[in-house]
Formats: C-alpha cells, sequence, structure tokens
C-alpha cells in the first residue's frame, strides 16, 4: 500500500510551492476549509476565555492575533524566540505567529530542566523568551534568564516580576505575514536528548517541505473525511508536518495534550476519530483503551505512529479494538535531523509476523539510503552495519555546534544516522541498535525488549540498559505498576541470553524525552550511581 499511494500521479490539493511557512500555515488552511472545526482538551493557556471549540479561520485569527502582539513587543524578521512554557496547544500557535513576523521560533521542550535550557539559550546567543510563571518560578528559578535573553514575555495569564504578558495586549491593528526566503533558518528544534544535552537543529523551509511532501501523499486517502486525533510534542517537527498535512485537507482536528488512557478514552468516544497519532510508548499505555468501556478505539480504521519502532504486540491490540474494515497502523521511521526514512503498513495479522527491528521500506523517490562497515565501506544486502542517508529534508547544522554537525556527513554527504541495521529484500529496513546502546553480550536490545513484551502481556515497558559491570539489566514496568510474577518471568527469560535481576521501576519516573522515547544513558548513569526509582524485583 505505501509504494502504491508514493506513485500516486496527482494530488488533488497539491502543495504551491516547494516551501513550508509555518507562519501561513492557518490562513491557507482557513483559505480553503474556513469551517473545519478544531477541538482541543484544554483550552489556550494564553487566552483560555476563548473556550476549546475552533474553527481553521478562528485559530488563524489567533495565530494573526499572537504575532500582531508579538511584533508591537518588538519581535523583528530573522530574530530567533524561544518558546518554553508549560505544555498546551498554543506553545505550536506561538510558533506559527513568531515565523508570521519573519522571526525564527525555537522550540523548547517544557520536559527539560532550567539547567539545560539555560545552556541551550546561551547557545542561541541573546533570544527572546517566551515562557510562563510557573517555569520561572521553577526549572528556571536560579537560571539567569536576564542575562541569557534580550527579552522575556510571559504566554498564559499568571503575572511574574513585571514582565509583560501577551494575553493583556488588546486592540493592536493586525500586520501582513512577513515571508522569508525558503534557504533562511525558519525553525530550530532540538534532538530528543537521549544521549546528553540537547543539540539545536536549524530547519529552512525549503528542507521542511521535502518532508511534508512524502507525508502528505501517504494521506492522501483520508482527505477530508477522517476525524484525526494528535496527541503529540508541541515543540516536536513532526507535529507541525502533521498539521501541515491534515490543514491542507481540510480534516477535523482534535488535538490532545495528556495522554493519559483514562483523559483520552471520554474524548475518542465523544468525537470517535479516524485517525490517531501519537508517540510509541503513548500508544503502549493505549492499549488499555482496548477493552475500555464505550469502545473508543471502535472508530479508529488508521494509526499513525513516527519517531520509534513499535512494539507488535501493541499493533495487534490497537488494531483488534477496531471496529472498521481492514484498520492499519502506518509506521514512518525517521529522525529530527532528517525526517522520514522508511515506511510500513500493518493489519493486525502481518503484525504478528513482524518482528518489530522492521521499519518498513525506504521512501522511493525521496530518500537514499546505504549500510557501511566501521571503515565507511558499502555493505551489501542483509549484512548490518551502520546507516547513511543522503535526502533533501536534512537539517542545515546544529546551531552553535557546526564542527559536530559536520562530523556526522561522510563521503559524498551521506549523513550518518547512528543506528545500526541492515538492508534487506526489495530495500526493507531492518534496525537492530542505536550506536552508543549496544551491549556485547547482546546481538540487538530492541529485539531482546520486542520478545520480553510480546510474552508478557502485563509489561508496558522493557529496557536492557548496561549495568555497572557492563552486564545487561532488564529494567521493567508494568501496567499500573502492578507486581511482576518471578516464575512469570523466569519462564520467559529462560531461552534468552543470561540477564541480571530484572528492576521493577515506575512508569512515570522511566527518564524520558518530550516524544516519551527512554533516555537510555540517563539509566546506566543510574545504574552505575545506584540512583533507581526500583518498585522491587522481580523475587
Amino acid at each position: 500500500m505505501l509504494t502504491n499511494l508514493l506513485r500516486l500521479p496527482k494530488l488533488t490539493n497539491p502543495l504551491p510551492e516547494q516551501a513550508f511557512y509555518l507562519g501561513l500555515l492557518w490562513d491557507r488552511a482557513a483559505e480553503k476549509f474556513p469551517n473545519a472545526p478544531v477541538t482541543l482538551d484544554q483550552p489556550l493557556a494564553t487566552f483560555p476565555g476563548r473556550g476549546t471549540e475552533f474553527t481553521y479561520t478562528m485559530l488563524a485569527d489567533v495565530v494573526d492575533d499572537l504575532a500582531s502582539r508579538l511584533w508591537e513587543l518588538g519581535i523583528r524578521p530573522t530574530e530567533r524566540v524561544a518558546v518554553y512554557k508549560s505544555d498546551n496547544f498554543d506553545i505550536a500557535l506561538l510558533a506559527c505567529a513568531v515565523a508570521r513576523i519573519g522571526a525564527v521560533p525555537v522550540m523548547t521542550s517544557s520536559a527539560l530542566t532550567g539547567d539545560i535550557v539555560g545552556q541551550l539559550l546561551a547557545r542561541l546567543d541573546k533570544p527572546w523568551l517566551i515562557t510562563d510563571a510557573a517555569k520561572l518560578t521553577g526549572p528556571l528559578d536560579g537560571t539567569p534568564v536576564q542575562e541569557l535573553t534580550r527579552g522575556t514575555f510571559l504566554a498564559g495569564t499568571g503575572a511574574y516580576g513585571g514582565l509583560p504578558t501577551i494575553a493583556e495586549m488588546d486592540g493592536l491593528p493586525r500586520r501582513p505575514a512577513v515571508r522569508m526566503h525558503s534557504s533562511q533558518p525558519a525553525l530550530i528544534t532540538h534532538t530528543s536528548g537521549t544521549t546528553g544535552v540537547s543539540k539545536l537543529m536549524v530547519h529552512n523551509a525549503r528542507a521542511l517541505f521535502h518532508r511534508l511532501l512524502p507525508q502528505q501523499v501517504i494521506a492522501w486517502p483520508i482527505r477530508r473525511t477522517e476525524t484525526v486525533a494528535l496527541c503529540m510534542s508541541f515543540v516536536h517537527s513532526r507535529f507541525f508536518h502533521s498539521l501541515g498535512v491534515f490543514l491542507n485537507y481540510g480534516n477535523p482536528l482534535v488535538i490532545l495534550s495528556d495522554p493519559d488512557p483514562d483523559k483520552i478514552a471520554p474524548i475518542f468516544v465523544r468525537h470517535r476519530p479516524g485517525l490517531v497519532e501519537t508517540h510509541p510508548n503513548n500508544f503502549i499505555q493505549w492499549e488499555d483503551l482496548a477493552t475500555a468501556p464505550g469502545a473508543p478505539l471502535a472508530s479508529v480504521r488508521y494509526y499513525s505512529s513516527t519517531f520509534d519502532a513499535i512494539h507488535p504486540r501493541t499493533i495487534q491490540r490497537l488494531l483488534a479494538a477496531s471496529e472498521r474494515p481492514r484498520p492499519l497502523m502506518i509506521q514512518l521511521y525517521g529522525q529530527s535531523e532528517t525526517g522520514p526514512i522508511s515506511g510500513a503498513w500493518y493489519t493486525e495479522k502481518s503484525a504478528a509476523k513482524n518482528d518489530g527491528r522492521d521499519v518498513g521500506y525506504v521512501l522511493p523517490g525521496f530518500i537514499k539510503l546505504r549500510v557501511v562497515d566501521d571503515n565507511g565501506r558499502p555493505l551489501p544486502r542483509n549484512k548490518a552495519g551502520h546507516l547513511e542517508l543522503r535526502g533533501r529534508g536534512r537539517i542545515m547544522t546544529y546551531l552553535g555546534e557546526h564542527e559536530r554537525y559536520l562530523k556526522n556527513i561522510a563521503d559524498g554527504d551521506w549523513w550518518r544516522l547512528g543506528d545500526m541495521g541492515y538492508l534487506g529484500r526489495f530495500g526493507k529496513l531492518h534496525l537492530i541498535d542505536r550506536e552508543i546502546d549496544q551491549i556485547d553480550a547482546i546481538d540487538s536490545n530492541l529485539e531482546l525488549e520486542d520478545r520480553l513484551l510480546s510474552r508478557l502481556d502485563e509489561l508496558l515497558e522493557v529496557i536492557i540498559a548496561p549495568g555497572p559491570d557492563g552486564e545487561p539489566v532488564p529494567v521493567v514496568c508494568t501496567r499500573r505498576d502492578a507486581p511482576l510474577d518471578p516464575e512469570r518471568w523466569a519462564r520467559a527469560t529462560a531461552d534468552l541470553p543470561t540477564l541480571a535481576e530484572p528492576l521493577h521501576w515506575p512508569f512515570n519516573e522511566v527518564p524520558r524525552t518530550s516524544t516519551w522515547k527512554v533516555r537510555r544513558v540517563e539509566i546506566t548513569r543510574m545504574l552505575r550511581e545506584n540512583t533507581v526509582p526500583v518498585l522491587g524485583t522481580a523475587d
């Protein structure tokens, strides 16, 4: 199916130019589909009085309004504006407003610590900062914000220290949008930080377009017809691309900020989405929705997953919960630096045969990918090595770390992904591990984790990490932190490589990124320093 979709001769609503401008995103959507609805799970923090029910036209007006306020506060084209505030959909709208006046939004996850945010602000060289009272009195307390920024403005409605509050500025004249050249910086996001302090990635509108195009082609079958529910990090470039895809097609949207299954269930029962997208680790949590009252997943025809490979057990459970004909799980594998790389689709039947490391076929016409050995020599099919890519969606640089960026570029402009894997028959891509996560005693941590999840239904998460002496230590989380049965664990691991005794952690205390990826390096450090939040062991 994926390959056929990518060969479609013509899109019904082709993009008008080879650039993706965030500042014009809502305007263009409102011109084509003015009354298409958008529902939020919570009011905008900056304008809570406006409720949770909007149309494309109403949100285009919110972005326009915010842009006029930011201009009045002194922000001008090409200037950098860091957005670091409590999680809410107004994060994305503020980013669009910043871009609308020609400035560069810098998306900073609300999950980052104040220390890391301070380092990123220093790297940005005196940016403007949009934040809120909760961040200034919490994570940023003790961070020299005034020294690191050109000026600070408050989103939300809470006051702090006499700083200007965006919500209090009313009655300002609207301004025409500023459109910068497509080769100039248009958006700055950061890496997940799974291996340390996040890197700042600089995107331009041309590269963002080349990422958007294959995603829009893949989504063509559900244009206008399906309600789309998005529960994703508002600071990740993937969220803006998802908006770009579905706004261009006029789909009704449900935007969610809280992935808690108990909160998601009534929203899905009320709105009955046909497509849902969230992070893979949230989909694992949403397995509980398969048997929830009201059948919240009954209406879902398509599940969309990016960011990471998704466990086969999770795919099967989600698809089995749908009452739609021929439901599908569509999975894209990619990286923040490159955009989507490969894609696959699964039915309930085919998911049962999937090994979890199969991430589909390299996107034809958009991506070139090769596998090389330690010396950079290309390897044949079915031979595992380092993955390298060529594509038009690559970032411009790591801001303030250009030498680090250049280290990832090899022979003839190939980009080193940092993942180990191999290309199988017809160009199907199989992942093994991140280079940094490999353990000598195990061929693939990820494959082993998939096996354990498929054998033990009570597991919500399994992470195989190196212990203090390099031994493979399984960190496990169970549904609602229920006890782990030592006999079931022993049976499930009997034919596997020798593992240390499992450590049972609370699911909510596993260190994660803004996209719910596990921070494996941090877990390794915690194991080494014996600072682990253990509920208990298998015995």
